[in-house]
């Protein structure tokens, strides 16, 4: 059987599905995005106190999940302030409830 080499064209939607899910695929931030859910936004300080985590490992995760677009931080120095990308969240729960149906 012959391979075929050509690489696979995924739509775009299947690519923000699978960027979204791979941020999602760890339980912390999962648990992050449920806290900032329920605030209008918090800093990396606050997020330190909630969990019981190192804040570069906190930072790591915030990074990953800013990277997917589920987070937007807005830079108040010396801080960081973090809160739920709205328009990229609404697309997630769209994208996942239409792969689960």
């Amino acid at each position: 059987m012959k391979r075929n080499l050509e690489p696979i064209e995924y739509k775009e939607d299947t690519e923000t599905l699978a960027m979204f899910a791979k941020a999602l695929a760890h339980p912390t931030r999962i648990a992050i995005l449920k806290h900032l859910e329920n605030q209008s936004c918090c800093f990396t300080g606050d997020l330190v106190e909630v969990f019981p985590l190192a804040q570069s490992t906190i930072s790591q995760h915030l990074k990953e999940l800013k990277n997917a677009g589920l987070i937007q931080g807005e830079l108040k120095p010396p801080k960081i302030k973090y809160c739920i990308n709205q328009e990229n969240w609404k697309i997630a729960k769209k994208l996942f409830q239409q792969f689960f149906d």
